[in-house]
């Protein structure tokens, strides 16, 4: 295959930021891969066998992710997987998984977990698909009353915003425990500023009661993340609403959760339920049905502003 297989070093950083803006329109792909201060031994490459570039990278990325009883462990995200178009087809990505997935067991990860929209391509090197599901539809065209005032967040609510998140997720399976970092970098880089969340407002007290993440993708708004009290989701689905409406948008797409069901009609008309098979999970030193049973429990979210 001509390719030498190996880790990366900080010398290989302009090439890797080179190869992500080649393959993806993702500019935040380097500041992401700082956040992890083992990054280069946890960074595979296949390098051409002249020794002039490098063809392909796939990230292992250490998390801590809660199980099917809430438990957290130790998971080896699969992410910022490119091959250079000229090197495709030649089995690097499947020689630079099992690099990984031998680092990823040997640092006693219980499973590895990946999202994409090409699951071939790690299916042959052991992960397995699971379902996630999301309801859809036009856009409801009243919001109803509001039980709480919404607004759009601010920088100075962001304490609250991560101790709703922390208090919301606190035994939901699939779920990451964020540090510091994922806040500062990586909840930014996937939900940036350009879409800013909307919180709800306890009238009396002034603290914040819920928070929301939605993003015009297209004719779409898409609902990314919830936090907070459930009577708080059909004040902040409604605002979504008006906010998609003053867009020119016409259709919505929340996560599949049971507690959204009840605010559903505050966004939503002609609401349908579709599945997705873009997330992949390997077991490692889980048993395989335990790793079944996290991303398949009912509730279980990865959520979009902790993509690998």
């Amino acid at each position: 295959m001509n390719a030498v297989v190996r880790t990366t070093t900080a010398a290989d950083d302009p090439a890797l930021a080179a190869l992500w803006r080649r393959c993806f329109v993702a500019p935040h792909l380097s500041d992401l891969h700082a956040l992890d201060p083992e990054r280069h031994r946890h960074t595979f490459v296949a390098e051409n066998a002249e020794g002039d570039g490098i063809d392909a990278v796939v990230v292992y990325v250490p998390r801590l992710i809660r199980d099917a009883s809430g438990a957290p462990q130790r998971v080896g995200g699969i992410g910022s997987v490119a091959t250079r178009p000229e090197a495709r087809g030649r089995g690097l990505i499947r020689l630079l998984l099992a690099a990984a997935e031998r680092t990823m067991s040997a640092e006693q990860c219980a499973w590895s977990l990946l999202f994409t929209g090409t699951p071939g391509v790690y299916r042959s090197s052991g992960w397995e698909e699971f379902t996630r599901s999301y309801t859809e539809g036009a856009l409801a065209r009243s919001t109803g009353p509001a039980a709480f005032p919404v607004r759009e967040a601010a920088p100075d609510d962001a304490a609250e915003v991560a101790a709703l998140h922390h208090a919301y997720n606190a035994r939901r399976p699939l779920t990451s425990l964020r540090e510091p970092g994922d806040w500062a970098v990586r909840v930014p880089a996937w939900y940036g500023p350009a879409e800013r969340p909307l919180v709800t407002v306890d009238p009396v007290s002034g603290a914040l009661t819920g928070w929301i993440v939605a993003q015009h993708l297209a004719d779409c708004v898409e609902v990314r993340e919830f936090a907070g009290e459930a009577d708080c989701l059909g004040p902040l689905l409604g605002a979504v609403g008006s906010r998609a409406r003053a867009a020119g948008i016409s259709r919505a797409r929340v996560p599949g959760l049971p507690e959204m069901e009840g605010a559903l009609p505050r966004l939503l008309t002609d609401a349908r339920r579709v599945t997705e098979h873009t997330g992949m999970a390997r077991p490692l030193h889980a048993a395989a049905a335990s790793v079944r049973a996290t991303v398949t429990a009912p509730g279980a979210v990865h959520w979009y502003g902790d993509c690998f």
